[in-house]
């Protein structure tokens, strides 16, 4: 799994201009699922997400995570990050899990998520054409990728 992690000040998602999902500060997920992705690399992402320490703590520093701030989570499905764009112009989604792999994982990760920091998580529509609004707080962003977890 891949996953663009962007600390938010406020995030939302539209689908056919009505709003699905919509949080105040936290964080915003741009989630891919790679045909190879198994439940063990969601774990791990889930894990680590919530425990980045990107937030500001009372003295300026980057020191506290979703959890610490009681932050908010808005996911959103985005097979375009498992691309292969190195021969030509247009990139190949060939390695973009399927429906039928992708969706249980993509709920699989939302509920342990939601189970695993309590926080308020938000998501958009599995492979709904959406319209993503985001307030970038910093701007923070973090590209996270389960094939490269130590």
């Amino acid at each position: 799994m891949k996953i663009v992690v962007q600390r938010v000040k406020e995030a939302s998602v539209k689908v056919e201009g009505k709003i699905v999902g919509e949080i105040s500060e936290g964080l915003m997920l741009l989630i891919g699922v790679d045909e190879t992705d198994e439940i063990n690399d969601a774990d791990w992402l889930i894990k680590k997400i919530i425990d980045l320490r990107i937030f500001y703590d009372e003295n300026g520093k980057m020191n506290l995570s979703v959890k610490d701030i009681s932050g908010e989570i808005l996911c959103i499905s985005q097979f375009t990050l498992i691309s292969d764009y190195k021969k030509g112009n247009r990139p190949s989604y060939i390695k973009a899990a399927k429906p039928e792999k992708a969706i249980p994982l993509f709920e699989y990760f939302k509920e342990e998520i939601k189970k695993t920091s309590g926080l308020k998580i938000e998501s958009g529509i599995f492979g709904a054409d959406m319209k993503v609004s985001l307030l970038n707080d910093g701007p923070v962003t973090l590209v996270l990728d389960s094939k490269t977890k130590a």
